[in-house]
């Protein structure tokens, strides 16, 4: 097959900037310390309310700096009791299910979690302001699911 000298250009060209492009992009991913989110830590959906920490779900602080927040996701709700976090502090939301694929999302934050059946989905965050922020479930999950939301407090 004959390739038109122009043609043979564009190829070289377009070959180049592909591998420029994926390796900026994965360099920096690297560099950056980026992971699929959650982790891969698992979790009997059968056994969750024995399973530390969402056996006592809530906010749980850890040090001075860094406190955790254990939910469970299920049918149309969120168990955890009253969620009240300082600003400034280091969040670590710790969520899962015990029934069907479920979102654990944080109204006008980066936070967006899938939360999935026999996984632990992980994610920390830092809350620059006070407020009442609304907690709510982007996957469709059943009838109820117009239902399933939460608030946080954070003073």
């Amino acid at each position: 097959m004959h390739l038109h000298k122009y043609e043979k250009i564009w190829l070289i060209f377009g070959i180049a900037s592909l591998v420029v492009f994926l390796s900026v992009v994965g360099i920096s991913a690297f560099s950056h310390g980026h992971t699929p989110a959650g982790g891969m830590d698992t979790i009997d959906p059968k056994k969750v309310n024995e399973t530390a920490p969402f056996d006592n779900p809530g906010v749980t602080q850890l040090d001075d700096d860094t406190y955790q927040v254990a939910i469970v996701a299920m049918a149309f709700s969120y168990t955890a009791p009253e969620l009240k976090v300082p600003a400034g502090k280091e969040i670590i939301f710790k969520v899962t299910s015990t029934d069907v694929v479920h979102s654990f999302t944080i109204d006008n934050t980066k936070v967006n979690m899938m939360v999935v059946p026999g996984q632990i989905t992980t994610k920390s965050y830092t809350f620059d302001k006070p407020g009442k922020y609304l907690i709510l479930c982007n996957e469709y999950c059943g009838s109820g699911h117009h239902f399933m939301s939460t608030e946080i407090e954070v003073y």
